[in-house]
């Protein structure tokens, strides 16, 4: 059985590894003139066009005013629009330009360069085991989430539930 300080190391090593790609591709990209928050705002939105702020926010993990003022610079820089979602007219998505594809495509032969040179020496197998290893990861911390959630809500309500009848004191 491995010491719990050998399961600490993997997520010491995560985050380190995490921390190092973002400010590597931070310098990658300086010369394209975007901030870090631009460029993960443009990532985004290249796997899921039509997000809403809020969504883009989370994603992000900052405030939504945050991302609105963002987003208020990049559309003034002509690399981001905003539509009115079809389904609700109050609702605004987020939808990358004509202007932003080059940029994007820059960004992406500089991530790919980035990522051959982080992978270098590691065996294409070993690749593929990292990767299944971290998505098997990812899952797990995303039910765990769900779970969570889901015992909160419930907890909430059995709370009510006790306070409304008189029983919780």
């Amino acid at each position: 059985m491995r010491s719990s300080s050998d399961f600490d190391k993997v997520g010491v090593l995560i985050v380190a590894v995490s921390r190092l790609l973002r400010r590597n591709f931070d310098r990658r990209v300086q010369s394209l003139g975007l901030t870090q928050a631009q460029w993960r705002a443009i990532a985004h939105l290249m796997h899921e066009e039509g997000l809403n702020q809020a969504a883009l926010a989370e994603r992000l993990e900052v405030k939504p005013i945050t991302v609105a003022r963002l987003i208020d610079r990049m559309q003034s820089a002509g690399w981001v629009e905003r539509r009115t979602d079809p389904d609700d007219r109050r609702a605004i998505r987020l939808y990358l330009t004509p202007k932003a594809q080059p940029i994007l495509a820059e960004m992406q032969r500089r991530a790919e360069e980035m990522m051959a040179e982080a992978l270098r020496g590691i065996a294409p197998s070993a690749r593929r085991e990292l990767a299944a290893a971290l998505k098997r990861m990812k899952q797990n911390l995303i039910d765990a989430e769900t779970d969570a959630a889901e015992t909160r809500t419930t907890e909430s309500k059995n709370v009510r539930r006790s306070a409304s009848t008189g029983r919780g004191r």
